[in-house]
């Protein structure tokens, strides 16, 4: 805990368990770094920056803890966008807007690189513990975990991939030119571009290019109506497959992490195919498919590529920041980035490339990554050129110590430490009661524990008011 923090919030994950999926770790931007005559001063805050990664936190602790009473909310079973699916983006998003200002000026490359390259593993192995499994979570009241079965990537680790690749090139692949008109701005960042095309493009081939053959994997042993527990056998054989037994992406993260070391719930258990409550979980249908207990891992190494490219895109959205001063033209200019995105996502879905989010496929890239754009303009406009700023304030407190809502919140070290005080059973808690009261006062379960989440989120924001007061913020 730090009572100043000089760079800006990078990350703020959010939690990958399948009743939602888990974020990131960062630091505030204090100022917005000048770039030319006219540009912001150096003690002017970006407000909206704060504001939008606070909303998108709150949104976090919606979806994950709201999403089992209202499914329509929680993560698509395999294709489509929920309100859910874009909880990851727009976080790898913020990310890149904030590299953009924090390496506005490097004064030693080598040390610059050094400093992100221990950052990225400081997150990496915070991700680690928080992800890997030693920490369960509400309604239990265990820690530990067996190595040989801890999770090796999660959000916090996908978010450390993208902090990386952007932060190195941000650091390496920028032309030393001055920006005066748009032409300049193209020379300055083309090799960038360059880079993050080259990352699409090597999705793309491993993709649709790798042949996924044959699997096998270690059923647990549960007693579920048509489907035998022990070791069953996925039949492939197939190149180019985006269906969830069969890709490429699953069968780099077998071959490299091990079946043991993936997220043992996918949402693809909540599909038709899955569960007779899809898209809610529910029991295994008859004669449900052989790979519906497999594991898989939403973060994985391969779609970790892919989602690495949505941070390019905040650094994108960032340049334009540093570079033009007016701040009707900076909201013209992000709308003409963000709008062609979103309608080419659409266009790939119509030419058969399907949006999904655990496979960060290139259509769910480019529709999340310009609906972000097109929401940091709206709120830059409302918060940081027309100044309606209470409203917000919430939300920006939030923005601002986001690590913190992450670690304790999201990822629920403050309510299972709750629950270790019961009376009587483990029941009899604080946590549980509160929600069960609203629950009874409200006659029903699921607005109850939407009401709750309310009171959850707003918790968070006064803890966050209280120690922006007090001048506290988390760093890594």
């Amino acid at each position: 805990m730090s009572a100043a923090v000089d760079v800006a919030p990078l990350l703020i994950p959010y939690r990958d368990r399948d009743r939602g999926s888990s974020n990131e770790i960062q630091r505030l931007v204090p100022s917005v770094p000048s770039n030319g005559p006219g540009a912001s001063t150096p003690s002017q805050r970006l407000a909206s920056l704060d504001v939008f990664r606070g909303l998108t936190v709150a949104l976090m602790i919606l979806v994950d803890d709201a999403g089992g009473a209202f499914p329509s909310i929680n993560h698509s079973p395999w294709f489509g966008i929920t309100l859910a699916d874009f909880v990851m983006p727009f976080f790898l998003f913020l990310v890149g807007v904030s590299i953009s200002l924090a390496f506005k000026k490097i004064s030693n490359k080598t040390t610059a690189t050094k400093k992100v390259m221990l950052r990225a593993i400081n997150l990496f192995l915070l991700g680690l513990l928080l992800q890997g499994g030693y920490f369960h979570g509400r309604n239990h009241l265990t820690y530990g975990v067996d190595v040989g079965k801890i999770r090796w990537l999660g959000v916090l680790q996908r978010i450390s991939i993208g902090y990386l690749l952007a932060s190195i090139s941000e650091i390496w692949l920028v032309n030393n030119i001055m920006v005066d008109s748009l032409a300049d701005f193209a020379r300055k960042y083309y090799t960038q571009w360059l880079f993050a095309i080259g990352l699409c493009s090597l999705y793309m081939c491993f993709l649709y290019g790798l042949s996924v053959p044959t699997w096998e994997y270690e059923a647990p042993s549960m007693n579920l109506s048509g489907f035998a527990s022990g070791t069953q056998i996925v039949y492939c054989g197939v190149r180019g497959s985006l269906e969830p037994p069969c890709n490429a992406v699953g069968f780099i993260d077998r071959v490299i992490l091990g079946e043991h070391h993936l997220y043992q719930h996918p949402v693809y258990r909540r599909t038709k195919e899955c569960s007779v409550k899809s898209p809610d979980y529910g029991p295994l249908p008859p004669n449900s498919p052989q790979w519906c207990l497999a594991p898989f891992d939403p973060e994985g190494i391969l779609s970790s590529l892919m989602a690495a490219v949505t941070c390019f895109v905040g650094l994108h959205f960032g340049h334009i920041l540093l570079h033009f001063k007016d701040q009707k033209q900076r909201v013209l200019l992000w709308s003409m980035s963000a709008v062609p995105l979103l309608l080419f996502g659409y266009v790939l879905v119509i030419l058969g490339i399907p949006s999904c989010k655990p496979l960060y496929t290139v259509s769910y890239a480019c529709i999340t990554a310009g609906v972000s754009g097109l929401i940091l303009s709206i709120i830059f406009y409302i918060v940081d050129v027309k100044h309606f700023r209470k409203p917000t304030v919430l939300l920006q407190w939030m923005g601002m110590n986001a690590l913190l809502i992450y670690a304790l919140g999201a990822c629920d070290l403050f309510s299972a430490g709750l629950q270790g005080f019961y009376w009587r059973s483990p029941e009899n808690n604080l946590v549980d009661g509160t929600e069960a009261l609203l629950q009874a006062m409200l006659h029903s379960k699921n607005w109850g524990t939407l009401a709750f989440v309310i009171l959850e989120i707003l918790f968070w924001g006064l803890v966050s008011g209280f120690l922006h007061m007090k001048s506290l913020y988390i760093r890594l």
